[in-house]
């Protein structure tokens, strides 16, 4: 077991988790949908086995140019800590276990299961066609928070949204910084991505409006839901750590991706969301 998380880097649930926990309170929160411990524990299981199912496919997709890469060639399946076989298996689990917990939550999540499963793991295919891969991997983590809503009020609503767009800017941009890495490797393998299309400057600019859109989304529910001063310091430390990374990372100085991709990130999820629930704490 603890080779597979390794295979789907289980502590980088830390990116979207915390905004499906967003998207389930703002249900309970802003309609008359009761709490339960039931419908939380199958949210969190469908963010589990999306996301292990999601990159244990990626994973099985990419062997081969993982193989060839020096910065992937230690991952676990080129390094046979896992085999392709396994990685494949243990996506198909993860996939068929997502649906049967959305069937345990309602109709609605259930009939949009194959919908996730199809943007999660076709996300892997489209570095192979299309440098916007980074949008769809972003796309991917955004159904987070409007999954969670749904899973409280099986019916969609405009709110979630706004962090459901927040999300896909986010990880978009912050994946583009972090494909700066593969930049020679993508364009001599004839592989798709931003950096390897535009150049590292250019990449760059492009992750910077990603990120100013994602500010921007961040800060519209307090136009529409009574969200106080703890939500404003959420998106204000939010928008702080984006711009943060920005300043860690230049096109002539990649030293510090890992910095600004894993740890500035994930501190920018934990400290919004615990900030929004103090929001409603203090509301409630």
């Amino acid at each position: 077991m603890k080779k597979y998380f390794s295979l789907v880097l289980f502590a980088h649930t830390l990116f979207a988790l915390p905004f499906a926990f967003i998207g389930f309170f703002l249900a309970i929160t802003t309609t008359a949908s009761p709490f339960s411990w039931v419908k939380l524990a199958l949210m969190i299981l469908c963010m589990i086995f999306a996301r292990n199912a999601a990159m244990a496919f990626n994973r099985y997709l990419d062997r081969h140019i993982d193989a060839k890469n020096p910065r992937t060639l230690v991952r676990d399946i080129p390094s046979g800590r896992i085999s392709a076989n396994g990685a494949l298996l243990f996506t198909i689990i993860n996939s068929l276990l997502l649906v049967l917990s959305t069937a345990c939550i309602n109709r609605l999540c259930l009939y949009l299961s194959p919908v996730a499963l199809a943007i999660v793991l076709g996300y892997s295919y489209t570095k192979r066609f299309t440098p916007l891969c980074h949008l769809i991997l972003g796309l991917g983590l955004s159904l987070a928070p409007i999954g969670a809503y749904l899973v409280i009020t099986a019916a969609f609503a405009w709110l979630p949204i706004f962090f459901s767009l927040a999300v896909l800017c986010w990880v978009s941009g912050f994946d583009i910084i972090y494909a700066l890495q593969d930049e020679e490797f993508d364009r001599a393998h004839q592989l798709k991505s931003i950096p390897a299309w535009l150049g590292a400057r250019h990449a760059l600019q492009v992750s910077s409006c990603l990120h100013s859109l994602a500010a921007v989304f961040i800060a519209l529910p307090l136009f529409f839901t009574p969200l106080g001063i703890p939500y404003g310091c959420g998106v204000f430390i939010f928008v702080a750590l984006l711009i943060y990374q920005h300043r860690l990372v230049k096109p002539d100085n990649l030293s510090r991706i890992n910095r600004a991709f894993f740890t500035t990130n994930g501190m920018a999820s934990v400290v919004f969301a615990a900030l929004f629930f103090l929001d409603i704490y203090l509301r409630g």
